[in-house]
């Protein structure tokens, strides 16, 4: 009873760190599908900002298939690291539109960056080969 007992809390621990990685991806991944939803609907306020960002609305469409795709490959395990790249990509663009217009820094021209980082921070917590290509030193 007690190699039990000591196995309980060591798998507990053990997985915090996939659970807690699975969690930011959710998030991310809900965010992400929401706004790609969004674009596909062409819902009236989407429509509208992305005009007002300098955006043709024959894009968001197009915009909106493209992040939802690459968010699919993210949530999928085999393919989540090309998944990630590509939502990087996306964000990427993200931010140099707000910098383009001179939206503030912290708030708009970043949050893309904010998101990227959960982004990358769950996928490296619920993804083995991920923490082996990028250890962090203790």
């Amino acid at each position: 009873m007690t190699t039990s007992s000591t196995a309980a809390p060591a798998a507990t621990s053990s997985n915090a760190p996939l659970w807690t990685g699975r969690a930011l991806s959710g998030l991310c991944v809900l965010f992400l599908v929401v706004d790609a939803g969004a674009k596909i609907a062409l819902l009236q306020p989407v429509l509208d900002g992305t005009v007002e960002l300098g955006y043709p609305a024959a894009v968001i469409v197009p915009l909106g298939v493209v992040l939802l795709g690459s968010t699919i490959l993210y949530a999928i395990p085999a393919t989540a690291v090309l998944g990630a790249i590509l939502v990087t990509g996306y964000l990427g663009g993200a931010v140099a539109t707000h910098v383009r217009v001179g939206h503030p820094l912290l708030t708009h021209t970043l949050f893309p960056v904010w998101l990227g980082i959960v982004l990358w921070g769950g996928l490296w917590l619920r993804d083995a080969r991920l923490r082996a290509l990028l250890p962090v030193q203790r």
